[in-house]
């Protein structure tokens, strides 16, 4: 099934990428982003676009991107009809709520110990995603992959350009005031949480927090999986989102 990729700018000037899988006049899926697009395997977007039928919208969201999707749904409920969140959490970045787990400590310091990249040199930025997936427990091969595919499709090789695309620092500019935690409980959407075991960055507490304050919400803990959906998830995770 192939995929079609567009842009448009917001009101305040900024160029934004979109990518289009399946009939564009199908109910939508909107899958919002950790620090791209790329952050939803391929494989999975595409069985959610062969699986839809005449289902309504659809609003997920990976990462950081969970809990703008939480926001969202907050805010405009009227606006879908089914929520799915991976690997996020119910409070914003930054100092985390006291019955939350933290980013594992060790982790955190060889992440950011990793040296940066010359960020005009392409296979240097790709060897930098694939030494911090392994840092974190994901695939460092598909890492590798995604880096160089979001370096090939940012408009010039600027290096403030690319390591603004490649780390998302989109979302250090992320206002997440006032805190929605405590409204969660608002929400009526069928919900799914989806969760890495291994995630050393946002451990499991968070996902079932997030599915335990959400009324109804399901959760699903992937065995095997760290910060991100694995490619031998796709076809369990889809399933899931299509049985809303």
């Amino acid at each position: 099934m192939p995929s079609t990729v567009d842009s448009f700018r917001t009101p305040d000037g900024i160029t934004l990428g979109v990518e289009h899988f399946g009939d564009p006049a199908a109910p939508l899926v909107l899958l919002v982003g950790a620090t791209t697009m790329l952050s939803w395997p391929d494989e999975l977007c595409r069985a959610l676009a062969r699986g839809l039928d005449g289902r309504p919208a659809h609003l997920a969201g990976i990462g950081v991107g969970g809990m703008v999707a939480q926001v969202a749904a907050l805010d405009h409920p009227e606006a879908f009809a089914a929520l799915t969140l991976a690997g996020t959490r119910p409070v914003a970045p930054g100092p985390v709520d006291d019955d939350l787990p933290d980013h594992d400590p060790a982790t955190r310091e060889q992440r950011f110990a990793l040296p940066l990249p010359d960020w005009s040199d392409r296979t240097a930025v790709a060897e930098y995603a694939a030494a911090g997936a392994r840092i974190r427990g994901d695939d460092p091969t598909t890492a590798r992959a995604t880096a160089e595919r979001i370096f090939d499709r940012t408009p010039g090789t600027g290096p403030a350009v690319q390591m603004a695309n490649q780390l998302g620092m989109v979302f250090a500019r992320l206002d997440c005031t006032p805190r929605w935690r405590e409204r969660l409980g608002e929400l009526t959407l069928p919900t799914l949480v989806v969760h890495g075991r291994r995630n050393p960055f946002f451990p499991l507490g968070n996902g079932e927090a997030l599915a335990r304050e959400i009324p109804g919400a399901h959760l699903l803990v992937l065995d095997q999986a760290a910060t991100t959906i694995p490619d031998t998830a796709t076809a369990e995770v889809a399933a899931a989102m299509l049985a809303l």
